[in-house]
C-alpha cells in the first residue's frame, strides 16, 4: 500500500480511478480545463496529462522508419502525430492549479527528464511510465530518483523488463510503485485483455497492480476490480467531438460515471474474505423449509412420520430435527397446517 497524497492505493481500499486526458484537449486548454472538471463530476480520482513535445519525443523526419503504416494512426508520422497530440509545457502549471482548485489529484506522464523536471517543480503528486518507455531505463531511474510514486504500464513487456524497470525504481530507494496490466493496442480487444495476468503480476513481482484499460467498454476495469486491481485507467474525453487521435477509444462522462459506480460495486462485492451473511438476507429465512403437522392430533397423542412434513415456510423447527420429533407427543391440540414448535412438545 502507497498514498498519492490523500489517496491511499493497494489491497483494501476502493480502486483509484484515473481519467486519462491524453491528446483529448484537442489543443485547446479551456477545453482541458472543461474535462478535468468533467472527470472530477464524473468521480474519478485523479486525472493524468502526459508531458512532452515533438521535439523530446521524435525527430521530424519523413524516413519510413518514422512513418506509420497501419492501425489507428495510419498515414502520420511520428512528429506530426505527436504535434497533434502533446499538451503544451506552458499549460501545465495553469493546469495543476486549475485541477487543484477543483479538489482533483492532476498528475502526468513524462517521456523524457525535461518534462520529470517541469513536472517536479510543480510538485506532481506521482509519475506514469507509459508501457512505450518501460525499456528507457534512464528515464525511470530519473523519475524515481524523485522519490514520488510511480505507476508504470506493462504493455508489450517480458518478465525480464517489467524486472528491470522495478531494479531501476528499487536502486532510487523508490517502492511505492504500480504496475498497470495493460495491452498496448488501440483499441484493444475485450477478449485478449488477459486480466488474469494481473495475478501473476502481482505474485511474481510483489507490488500493487491495476489496469490502463484501452477496450472501449468497461468491462475488462470491471473484471480487473474483482481480480483485485487497486487502480484503473480509463482514456477520457468530454463529449462525442473528434477531438484528438485517443478519441475513438475514450469513454464519455456518464460512462466514466458508470465506470467509477461499477468498479466500486466490484470491489465491495468481492472484498469480503469470510462466510458473513448479508442482513437483507435475514428476511428471507422465513421461507425455509421447517417442519408442519399435515394430521389434526389431540393433547397426548404420539407424533408419526406420516404426521409431520417438511414444507415451506420456516416457522417451525429445521428439518434436521424430523426423526427426534416422530414418537414425541403434544401437550396440547395440533391441527393441520400448525407449526411444529418447542412448545407443543410433551418436555420430558
Amino acid at each position: 500500500m502507497f498514498t498519492v497524497v490523500n489517496k491511499s492505493i493497494g489491497k483494501g481500499y476502493k480502486p483509484f480511478i484515473v481519467a486519462e486526458l491524453s491528446a483529448n484537449h484537442g489543443g485547446s486548454i479551456l477545453r482541458a480545463k472543461e474535462t478535468i472538471l468533467a472527470a472530477k463530476n464524473s468521480g474519478a480520482d485523479a486525472v493524468k496529462i502526459q508531458t512532452y513535445t515533438p521535439d523530446t519525443m521524435t525527430l521530424d523526419s519523413n524516413k519510413n522508419d518514422f512513418l506509420i503504416d497501419d492501425g489507428l494512426w495510419k498515414g502520420y508520422s511520428l512528429y506530426q502525430l505527436y504535434q497533434e497530440a502533446y499538451t503544451p509545457f506552458e499549460w501545465h502549471k495553469e493546469l495543476f492549479d486549475f485541477a487543484k482548485s477543483q479538489g482533483i489529484l492532476l498528475f502526468s506522464t513524462p517521456f523524457d527528464e525535461t518534462a520529470v523536471d517541469l513536472l517536479d517543480s510543480l510538485d506532481v503528486p506521482a509519475f506514469k511510465i507509459a508501457s512505450f518507455e518501460i525499456t528507457d531505463l534512464p528515464l525511470i531511474e530519473y523519475a524515481a530518483s524523485k522519490g514520488k510514486p510511480l505507476f508504470m504500464s506493462t504493455g508489450m513487456s517480458d518478465q525480464g523488463e517489467i524486472g528491470e524497470a522495478l531494479e531501476c525504481c528499487y536502486k532510487n530507494g523508490n517502492r511505492d510503485i504500480l504496475l498497470f496490466h495493460c495491452i498496448s493496442n488501440y483499441p484493444a480487444d475485450l477478449r485478449a485483455s488477459h486480466i488474469g495476468d494481473m495475478s501473476y503480476i502481482a505474485e511474481h513481482f510483489k507490488v500493487e497492480v491495476g489496469l490502463s484499460d484501452h477496450t472501449t467498454s468497461n468491462t475488462a476495469s470491471i473484471l480487473a476490480v474483482a481480480k483485485g486491481a487497486s487502480a484503473i485507467e480509463k482514456h477520457f474525453k468530454l463529449d462525442g467531438k473528434d477531438c484528438g487521435p485517443d478519441a475513438s477509444f475514450s469513454i464519455l462522462p456518464d460512462q466514466l460515471k458508470s465506470l467509477c459506480d461499477d468498479c466500486e460495486s466490484a470491489f465491495e462485492a468481492v472484498k469480503s474474505n469470510e462466510l458473513r451473511r448479508e442482513p437483507s438476507e435475514l428476511i428471507n429465512k422465513k421461507f425455509r423449509r421447517s417442519l408442519y403437522f399435515v394430521n389434526a392430533l389431540t393433547k397426548g397423542k404420539i407424533i408419526t412420520k406420516d404426521d409431520i412434513r417438511r414444507v415451506r415456510p420456516g416457522f417451525g423447527l429445521e428439518p434436521k430435527y424430523f426423526d427426534w420429533v416422530v414418537g414425541q407427543k403434544v401437550n396440547i391440540d395440533v391441527d393441520f397446517g400448525d407449526a411444529v414448535t418447542l412448545d407443543v412438545l410433551t418436555k420430558e
